[in-house]
């Protein structure tokens, strides 16, 4: 079993599910993405199981996006099935709440994870962002799914310009449901335990519904998000731009 995610039940009903790469700022490798795969699917079978709170280990980062370093030593990427399985309760039928605690960076594919998160609380340091234009690459699902959960403007002035932003400008577009300046896991637990406590029916059915329609347009469009991921991939200078990216965040 991969220790890069660990998995952790209480009594109280609450899970924690921590990314721990915490001296590559929580980047997600493909081992690391196909165990969230895995957790998502345990947590779902899992009665014991009612609300699930997705961390970062360390102080620096909840997920500073994919391995690009992987990438561009091996060339080994994930196939966007095993990509969709990482992402909670959008293909696995989790119907069960997930509440992200950001701070430190929160980019890419980590911003991505945490958009798939009903729940998401911020330390007042979080930097969020969508960097893969600036290095030629792509951020498909969350170009479906991001305007969904923020106004189209916001949303594609973080898509285009790669730029990142703050977590008070996170609060203001509506990207996160708080921010704090004490300890975010912490604050999130509280939620956490708050709705862990209440009746299960009435949450999983709850959750079940408030996921449906954003899911089910994304879904729709994966044929065209693959087809342009591949596309990127293939083009000219690809791995040239991924090697060199890597490089930058290894300084």
């Amino acid at each position: 079993m991969s220790s890069k995610v660990l998995y952790e039940k209480r009594k109280d009903g609450v899970a924690f599910v921590t990314l721990n790469r915490p001296d590559s700022l929580n980047a997600l490798d493909v081992e690391a993405k196909l165990r969230l795969g895995e957790i998502w699917d345990e947590a779902a079978a899992d009665p014991e199981v009612r609300v699930i709170l997705l961390s970062g280990a360390g102080l620096r980062a909840f997920c500073a996006g994919s391995d690009i370093k992987e990438m561009s030593k091996t060339g080994k990427t994930i196939s966007t099935e095993d990509l969709q399985r990482a992402l909670p309760g959008f293909v696995t039928p989790l119907k069960k709440p997930v509440i992200a605690a950001l701070q430190g960076f929160c980019i890419g594919m980590g911003l991505t994870l945490a958009c798939h998160c009903d729940i998401r609380i911020a330390s007042d340091h979080a930097v969020l962002g969508f960097p893969e234009v600036k290095h030629g690459m792509l951020s498909g699902i969350s170009a479906v799914r991001l305007p969904f959960i923020i106004p189209a403007g916001y949303a594609m002035e973080l898509l285009l310009t790669g730029e990142t932003i703050s977590a008070a400008d996170a609060l203001r577009y509506g990207l996160v449901n708080r921010i704090t300046a004490g300890n975010v896991l912490q604050e999130a637990e509280k939620v956490a335990v708050k709705i862990a406590a209440m009746p299960t029916p009435g949450i999983q059915a709850t959750t079940h519904l408030a996921r449906l329609a954003i899911n089910e347009a994304v879904k729709a469009h994966i044929a065209e998000i693959d087809a342009a991921r591949l596309g990127i991939e293939a083009s000219a200078g690809f791995a040239d731009r991924a090697r060199a990216f890597a490089e930058r965040r290894s300084n």
